[in-house]
């Protein structure tokens, strides 16, 4: 079993992530890792603190000579916009009336949307910035970094892990399921979006710029795709082992995340059932070693079924609320005078759906990855692929008839 939690606030000194339960002897790139963070920081629409930051994570413990040992892995992402927040939080009582710069003073108007209000009834807090700054999409960054490791771990079983924009505002992909994984993935990195459609894209961007000249956020969807999933993870035993129902909970829990779908999503309630259920036919032109040697015309299940992955693309979609921070803010209440009053603004992005997109590709290498580690156990990584070989072995042979 895999866990991971996160220390650290947007304000803080540091992020730092525990990493648990990953196997020993697993390889780690950590150039791989900082291109998976410095994808979060990219794409159109983006605010001024992705021109402070250029995040690396540095191994703590649980990785000796670039190697996994079986033991908690602990990263450590230094914030470098420590030192604008470092007065502000902690020695602001010390300053001077004329203080300027990065100096803030309480936040007692919490913004729609957010979760300072929340946070404020839960907590205690007065001010409310003590929430705010946790509940910061900062965080993100440890999950980037987590889910850089578990990508590597199941790309030892042959999983490969791509996304791409759907969506933002009105302007959409018309079917992404009609994309293939080699679709996407030949998406190139210079694109704004990350969008398949040149001229979709062009419409998202220019739903952004509206946005953002009228001091409002966008919001849009991303889907994420993982290839070559080994059938059989995940189980329909009990109801909070199911796959399907651990991948919505991860990215359920993206923040802005509202809305998470398998496959077709929400769109098989419009159809028959005959239009919907993937049909399942014999293969008879995949090798003898292959453990499913079966095709599906369509894949609207999203790779799963009964909370099971069935050999085929594992397809989520997740939905992304605009940001909460306008720069032409709601009405909100002051709390400390409980008055009607513009909502707090906050250093913002417009549209964060192209890095909301990276996230969900970390948290699917994650559940994933715990999957995997559940389905094939193994205290190395030697004898976690041998136990998939076996497997796949079989599992091939019971689908062949002599």
């Amino acid at each position: 079993m895999l866990r991971f939690l996160t220390a650290g606030e947007s304000h803080g000194k540091a992020l730092v992530a525990i990493l648990e339960g990953v196997p020993a002897g697993l390889t780690i790139d950590f150039d791989a890792v900082t291109n998976e963070l410095r994808r979060r920081q990219t794409g159109y629409g983006r605010g001024r603190r992705m021109a402070i930051e250029s995040d690396r994570a540095e191994a703590l413990s649980g990785i000796r000579h670039g190697e996994t040992t079986g033991a908690p892995i602990a990263l450590m992402i230094p914030n470098k916009d420590w030192e604008n927040w470092q007065r502000t939080m902690y020695v602001e009582a010390e300053m001077p009336a004329t203080a300027s710069g990065a100096d803030r003073p309480p936040v007692t108007r919490p913004r729609p949307g957010h979760a300072d209000l929340a946070g404020f009834v839960k907590y205690g807090h007065e001010d409310m910035r003590n929430v705010l700054e946790r509940a910061s999409a900062r965080e993100t960054a440890a999950r980037v970094a987590v889910g850089a490791i578990a990508r590597q771990l199941v790309r030892c079983v042959g999983t490969e892990i791509v996304s791409h924009v759907v969506s933002i505002g009105s302007a959409s992909i018309a079917d992404p399921l009609a994309l293939t994984f080699e679709d996407v993935r030949a998406i190139s990195m210079d694109t704004p979006l990350h969008c398949s459609d040149a001229n979709v894209e062009q419409r998202m961007m220019a739903e952004i710029d509206r946005a953002r000249d009228a001091g409002d956020t966008m919001g849009g969807s991303f889907e994420v795709i993982a290839h070559d999933v080994p059938p059989g993870l995940g189980t329909y035993v009990q109801w909070d082992r199911k796959l399907d129902g651990r991948l919505a909970q991860a990215l359920m829990s993206i923040p802005a995340i509202k809305a998470v779908g398998i496959g077709r999503g929400p769109a098989v309630a419009d159809v028959p059932g005959s239009r919907v259920h993937d049909e399942i036919l014999p293969d008879t032109d995949r090798a003898r070693d292959e453990p499913m040697p079966i095709k599906r015309p369509t894949n609207n299940a999203g790779g799963l079924e009964g909370g099971v992955t069935n050999g085929e693309d594992l397809r989520v979609t997740a939905y992304m609320k605009p940001i909460s921070t306008l720069m032409n803010p709601l009405r909100s209440v002051d709390l400390a005078t409980m008055t009607e009053s513009p909502a707090t603004v906050e250093r913002s992005d417009v549209c964060a759906v192209p890095a909301a997109a990276v996230v969900g590709e970390a948290m699917v290498a994650f559940v994933l990855a715990d999957a995997v580690v559940e389905k094939f156990g193994g205290d190395s990584v030697e004898e976690l692929v041998a136990n998939w070989e076996g497997f796949r072995k079989r599992t091939a042979s019971r689908f062949h008839r002599t």
